[in-house]
């Protein structure tokens, strides 16, 4: 099998740290989340009667291998200290008789009090589902319930074996076969970027001193913390905001340096292995939440950022916002000839068409819904060719087809003279005080980046001089950059907007609708419900499937499993007006406003409905009940009741009601925003700080409010703006 081996398998290496006797805890919760289940090859659940592949899955355990490890090993390493400390606490007092006592009452107790790891498998269970719904002073138990429940349900249907393989997929009718097959078929492809590539990860100071000056980068001696890097421009991040600053800087005939985090992949190295994939391409191996735990963020951490993982769509800024960001917000920009011809750039670039030759299961489901019940559809612009059939694109394009900044603006950037070191964080800007009056009342002036490489091997810091610096991390990780930097601006890190999103999801017999729910292009079609809400598909393979489903009981999770082939899901998202906070690295807060939960709601209820028409056997939304229909015989009447009682509940912290849910979000922007003065914004409509002269931002974190779809071409368009104006100010 092709493909990196850090996109293939894992590593087996645990550093948890947890004693044996937690340990002994943890592996009997992951064995009552997901319960070996003797006899059970048959079920009405699947057509066909009993099968060898079923009565495996059956028999297979949460507890089995390695999985209560992973799961240990994942809560320590990406879970906030709180979480951990919370999970260590309540795993001491499981592997005690007096704290399984306290934490599970009565269920503990049948000839003597048990330790959790000794009691019956039905009472484990049942004592889960009571943390699962647990309140006020027992609220801990709930949060480590939600915690245990995705971890454990994640590492069983990703984790992989010696053969790229997991022991589930055959039977819940999932594979990365033909992703193989395409790589067989064809010869492997160039890297093109590799000419400007720098990975620090391989370097040591020497070769790293050698390998800059290759480059025709100008190195100043070292210092005893600092190597000394000279250029023009010096980019932190390479995704939709960097990577288009970097092409448009380094073909105006600028030195230019992108520091990247990330590692360097192209198609040939993507496996589209879910587990490995996860932790590789995305911030914090794609375990982040808000603080309070009522949304999950999904955010891009390689080369080519956000563009490299995202779902192709590629819609242009609706005309209700460009009208309202130059009206209500005093930017000129937005309403200009300029911004316009931008966004054909842009479009050109990455090939974006609206054609798609053939459509896959979800997407099927969507138009065939929204035709029965008689509302428009419109096709998605993707910036992958009009036959591009690929499901898994957000681990990364095994076709190559996709055209993120990685294939394209950084190809151009490279081409001009550009450097990417890699595996290099930015640390903070280097700010220095104006001497004299800057710029628009500026009162310092920055000359540069310090970045960090994560290779031991390098011991100094870079220190990458510059006469213009860009923060392009994104708006989840620029505001931490500027506030670290020294930067006071009241609006870095306030007014964040993330496009809350909730599912609905529709199991299809195989009789219905053709094609599998990971198979096809993830999004070529939309429903639009109302000004600010629209219903799209999103890309789940097993791992974030079992996460984000309901856990009611170990069996009926299995039952749900074995669907997951033929169950589609429908997103229902919202263009958010409540505003939530960056407060540092990982650290998000973030609310819905009840005007965002009920437009949410009202576009999860018409998802539903859609789904129904389209000819689901059952359906239900994503809150902590699992709550579900039937739809075989139901009437109109019988309907409208289900859907009343549809609703998003707020996170599992909120201890006031047994029902919770979580809510997912795969744009963020608005931390920096643009505006016409200091007072309404961190940056001024070129992108640079209110503050610091030559330092700019570009990126999602810039947008003066949320957009209401897919963001690509609003945030590419922006900084292909931004970074002329970069460019005209060395021309001046």
């Amino acid at each position: 099998m092709r493909g990196h081996q850090n996109l293939i398998f894992v590593v087996d290496m645990y550093t948890h740290g947890l004693p044996p006797q937690q340990m002994e805890a943890l592996r009997a919760i992951c064995g009552a989340l997901i319960p070996s289940l003797p006899g059970q090859g048959e079920d009405p659940h699947v057509t066909g009667g009993k099968d060898l592949d079923h009565e495996r899955f059956y028999l297979a355990s949460g507890a089995d291998d390695a999985i209560p490890e992973e799961v240990a090993e994942l809560a320590v390493k990406r879970c906030p200290w709180e979480a951990t400390t919370l999970l260590r606490a309540v795993l001491w007092a499981l592997s005690t008789k007096a704290g399984t006592l306290v934490l599970c009452g009565r269920l503990c107790i049948s000839d003597e009090i048990r330790r959790f790891a000794h009691m019956p498998l039905e009472r484990k269970e049942e004592a889960l589902k009571k943390w699962s719904k647990a309140s006020w002073f027992l609220l801990p138990t709930r949060i480590a319930f939600v915690i245990f429940k995705m971890l454990c349900q994640y590492v069983f249907y990703t984790k992989v074996d010696e053969n790229y393989d997991n022991p589930s997929w055959k039977a819940i009718g999932y594979g990365v076969k033909k992703v193989e097959e395409q790589w067989q078929k064809r010869p492997r492809r160039p890297r093109p970027l590799d000419k400007g590539v720098l990975n620090t990860k391989e370097l040591n100071d020497q070769t790293f001193l050698r390998s800059v000056t290759e480059k025709g980068l100008a190195v100043k001696p070292g210092t005893n913390q600092y190597h000394t890097v000279e250029c023009d421009v010096v980019i932190a991040g390479s995704g939709c905001g960097g990577g288009v600053a970097a092409a448009v800087l380094a073909s105006a005939g600028l030195k230019v340096v992108v520091v990247e985090k990330g590692d360097y992949f192209i198609a040939d190295d993507y496996s589209g292995i879910e587990g490995p994939s996860m932790e590789q391409l995305y911030e914090n191996g794609g375990i982040l939440f808000t603080s309070d735990a009522t949304t999950a963020l999904l955010s891009g951490a390689t080369v080519g950022g956000g563009s490299a993982v995202n779902w192709s769509a590629s819609i242009r800024t609706p005309e209700d916002v460009l009208q309202e960001w130059s009206q209500h917000h005093g930017l000129g920009l937005f309403r200009s000839s300029r911004y316009e011809q931008a966004m054909d750039a842009v479009c050109k670039r990455l090939g974006v068409t609206a054609r798609c030759r053939e459509e896959g299961f979800q997407n099927k489901v969507l138009r065939r819904g929204c035709k029965a019940l008689g509302i428009p559809v419109q096709a998605v612009p993707r910036n992958s060719p009009e036959g591009h059939y690929c499901g898994s694109c957000g681990y990364g394009c095994p076709t190559g087809e996709k055209r993120g900044t990685d294939t394209t603006w950084l190809v151009d950037a490279v081409a001009h003279g550009a450097v990417i070191l890699t595996g290099c964080n930015a640390h903070q800007f280097i700010l220095e005080k104006s001497t004299r009056p800057g710029k628009a009342g500026r009162s310092s002036k920055c000359t540069g980046l310090v970045a960090k490489c994560m290779n031991s091997g390098i011991t100094k810091k870079l220190r990458i001089m510059a006469k213009a610096s860009i923060s392009a991390c994104g708006a989840l990780m620029t505001p931490p950059l500027l506030r670290k930097s020294g930067l006071k601006n009241k609006h870095i890190g306030r007014n964040l907007y993330l496009h809350p999103a909730s599912m609905a999801w529709g199991y299809f017999p195989e009789d219905t609708v053709t094609g599998k729910c990971y198979q096809g292009g993830v999004i070529t079609s939309m429903h639009r419900v109302t000004e600010r809400t629209v219903i799209e598909t999103p890309a789940l393979a097993p791992g974030m499937f079992a996460t984000v489903m309901p856990w009611v009981s170990g069996r009926d999770m299995k039952h749900r499993m074995l669907r997951y082939a033929r169950t589609a899901h429908l997103v229902a998202l919202v263009r958010d007006r409540g505003q939530g906070f960056v407060d540092g690295v990982g650290r998000v807060r973030f609310t819905p406003s009840p005007d965002d939960t009920r437009e949410l709601c009202s576009a999860l209820r018409r998802a539903l409905r859609i789904l129904v028409a389209a000819g689901a056997a059952e359906v239900g939304i994503h809150r902590s009940d699992g709550l579900r229909l039937g739809c075989k015989g139901v009437g109109d009447e019988d309907l409208e009741a289900f859907l009343a009682g549809v609703t998003i509940e707020k996170g599992p912290l909120h201890f006031a009601t047994d029902k919770w849910g979580i809510l997912g979000s795969a744009h963020q922007m608005g931390s920096c925003r643009m505006a016409s003065n200091n007072r309404d914004g961190a940056v001024d409509s070129s992108g640079e700080s209110w503050e610091a002269e030559g330092l700019y931002v570009s990126d999602a974190s810039v947008l003066p409010t949320a957009i209401g779809i897919n963001p690509m071409i609003t945030i590419q368009s922006v900084a292909y703006c931004i970074s002329h104006d970069i460019a005209m100010s060395f021309v001046h």
